[in-house]
């Protein structure tokens, strides 16, 4: 690995992580707010339900690593809530193997070190007009509605609680705008741009108002290599330089 060594976030899921570095995508939004503070490791899997995660637990986290992750952001339930499918197959998890799977990861991501913090993510609705009029030559109709979507979130959510494990209940939280059907997803299912801030924004909130040790906020990490030099660029007197390492005026959301 390069150097410095700094704190490890991953983000641990299905295709809504896979695809958070995508259409403006969350993973990359944290990307920009963390570089050269934290590096944001993606570890994301489309069409993953929790029981593939399950099988890979071990191999994606490793108990005897060197160097183990300060967060892990983990999202499964989209697709474990999806209706089951006449064959068997597919990736339905009935609601109660659900809630155990993810108690198996929470323990598992507990057991890495004392301060490798989880917060997870709890199922967004979908857009159910959408997804029904995205017929596929390839794949059998999708089963996907809010009722289902609710049941698995909430289950989340309590099993957070439960587990004294920070949740981002998406749930709700994308469904506090009022156009979000059509403004939060890409294809009724997936975040768009709009959807992922306000993924960012949750996410931000909780670790800002988190009572880790040490603090995992953007603004409390420090900056890698901010000390002045010479040879930052040179301010308008003539005779000193601006260090830009804290600048974010370029960025088009200033987040708190």
């Amino acid at each position: 690995m390069v150097g410095p060594t700094r704190p490890q976030f991953v983000l641990f899921g299905s295709s809504i992580v896979q695809l958070s570095f995508s259409h403006g995508g969350w993973g990359a939004i944290l990307s920009d707010i963390y570089a050269r503070k934290a590096d944001i490791l993606l570890r994301g899997y489309f069409g993953w339900n929790s029981r593939r995660a399950l099988q890979v637990l071990d191999q994606v986290f490793p108990k005897d690593a060197a160097i183990q992750p300060s967060l892990v952001i983990a999202y499964f339930g989209g697709n474990d809530s999806m209706g089951p499918h006449p064959s068997g197959l597919g990736p339905h998890v009935p609601l109660p193997e659900y809630i155990e799977s993810m108690r198996k990861i929470v323990i598992h991501l507990q057991s890495l070190s004392e301060e490798t913090r989880i917060i997870l993510l709890s199922c967004p609705p979908v857009n159910e007009e959408k997804i029904r009029g995205n017929i596929s030559q390839f794949l059998s109709e999708l089963v996907r509605t809010n009722e289902l979507c609710q049941r698995y979130s909430d289950a989340c959510v309590k099993l957070g609680q439960e587990m004294g494990v920070k949740v981002v209940d998406l749930f709700t939280a994308l469904q506090k705008r009022d156009d979000w059907m059509d403004a939060c997803f890409t294809d009724g299912i997936h975040l768009s741009a709009e959807g992922s801030k306000i993924v960012v924004e949750e996410i931000l909130k909780v670790i800002k108002e988190a009572d880790w040790e040490p603090c995992l906020h953007w603004k409390s990490i420090p900056t890698e290599f901010a000390e002045d030099s010479p040879y930052d660029l040179v301010a308008a007197d003539g005779k000193t330089t601006l260090n830009p390492s804290e600048w974010t005026f370029y960025r088009e959301h200033h987040w708190d």
